[in-house]
């Protein structure tokens, strides 16, 4: 077997020519050409572009109107004023001035939609609210409808700008992490299959696999000298990932990656790289303390969590109200052609581990034998009716669970309540389920 078989071999241009390490006269050179922007830039211009936007949008709109219902130019600079501080905290609550959010994504657009519908209904109350005390103020509801439905596709137009160019700049960046085991490993196909563009340079603090691959043929090489790479870190690197335990890492360079932090280098365990980029967090990623930090008990303990049972019980209310012609007629038509029962319930965990039952139309005959055994619900399980096939496809089947959303057992937007036979088995497989 060669050298190169055994993955011995060294490091040659031609086999890791994309993730080649900067070195020497000509490197240092390019990476002066090329140095990372500071982490401001990108919410900096988010910010100014969301300012010049709204002010110009809703003067010019006010104007075009010809609605004067403030009485001196300081009054409408008042009301922009606090018009804009409700569209900037609500877009900083979903990310929308992180400049690693990845703002071309359906997800991130849909969060924008909501956020400035809140934004424009807040807006709202509190300029009607002002309005009663200050009759001078009389304000437009065109004006603030027609500025929003402007201000809405034009801020999501230019934060995918920004953030191409942000993707396009980041491919000068270089991540350096620490780790040389299967976690690296794992983080680095993570990676790759994610839409960060910056460079990964990995480190062996125990020097065993340097010029070894990272995991397989062809992808960056383990380094060392790592003494040298952290005087080097405010010049070169845009952050330190941390793929090993901290209990592995000597005190010494413990403290030294807290006095990092503080600096310029962001310094990211495992975790809270995961979170920052990615918005989620593996199982293999996280230990049995994780589950304690703050951001736990602020989700449970926040007004969100009462106003958002809020929501749920109005929703609920009125769906079941609109939905009641329709949820008979599904009732009367299961009972004609598959007979009764017309609602299935069954047992499931909540929050808190609190089992409930749960109520939705029957769209499946009763099984024997070893499909009553079986869990899930296969493609073109036998067991559905034809019925039960269309009310499926549409989720009508579903409605029942409004009665469940009402009493507070489900909520509307939340995680999926499962059947109480999966949980035992997902406890046994999935670590932290719960």
């Amino acid at each position: 077997m060669t050298a190169r078989e055994q993955g011995e071999v060294r490091w040659r241009p031609e086999d890791v020519q994309q993730d080649r390490v900067l070195s020497g006269e000509a490197d240092q050179r390019q990476l002066a050409r090329t140095r990372p922007r500071p982490e401001w830039v990108a919410p900096g211009l988010l910010l100014l572009f969301d300012t010049l936007s709204w002010v110009a949008i809703y003067g010019i709109t006010g104007w075009l109107r010809g609605d004067e219902f403030y009485s001196t130019p300081f009054g409408l600079f008042l009301v922009e004023l606090l018009q804009l501080a409700v569209i900037v905290q609500a877009l900083f609550i979903i990310g929308g001035y992180d400049g690693h959010m990845e703002m071309r994504a359906l997800t991130y657009t849909t969060e924008h939609i909501l956020a400035l519908i809140c934004a424009a209904l807040v807006s709202s109350f509190l300029l009607y609210s002002a309005a009663t005390f200050d009759q001078s103020i009389h304000p437009s509801r065109s004006v603030l409808l027609v500025s929003f439905s402007v201000f809405l596709p034009i801020s999501i137009f230019y934060r995918r700008g920004i953030r191409i160019f942000v993707a396009r700049n980041s491919a000068t960046k270089v991540f350096l992490v620490i780790g040389a085991g299967e976690a690296a490993a794992q983080f680095y196909h993570a990676y790759k299959a994610s839409p960060n563009r910056e460079r990964l340079e990995f480190v062996d603090l125990e020097r065993e696999r340097i010029g070894q691959p990272i995991a397989g043929r062809g992808l960056p090489l383990l380094e060392g000298d790592f003494a040298t790479k952290l005087a080097n870190l405010n010049e070169r690197y845009s952050g330190v990932i941390l793929a090993e335990a901290p209990g592995r890492l000597k005190p010494e360079l413990l403290e030294r990656l807290v006095r990092t932090q503080f600096q310029r280098t962001r310094v990211y365990t495992l975790e809270s790289f995961y979170e920052t980029h990615w918005r989620y967090v593996p199982l293999n990623a996280i230990d049995p303390v994780w589950p304690l930090q703050t951001g736990f008990q602020l989700a449970r303990m926040s007004p969100y969590h009462y106003l958002k049972r809020l929501c749920d019980i109005v929703i609920a209310t009125l769906a079941l109200i609109a939905t009641a012609p329709l949820c008979a007629l599904i009732a009367l038509s299961i009972w004609i052609k598959n007979g009764r029962p017309f609602i299935f319930t069954q047992s499931r965990v909540g929050r808190d581990d609190a089992a409930f039952t749960v109520y939705k139309f029957r769209t499946m005959a009763e099984a024997t034998g070893e499909q009553a055994e079986d869990l899930y619900t296969r493609v073109g399980d036998p067991r559905i009716t034809r019925l039960g096939r269309a009310l499926r496809k549409f989720r009508l089947d579903e409605l029942p669970q409004l009665w469940n959303v009402l009493r507070g057992e489900m909520s509307l937007i939340g995680p999926r309540a499962e059947w109480t036979k999966c949980v035992e088995r997902y406890e046994k497989h999935i670590p932290f389920y719960h």
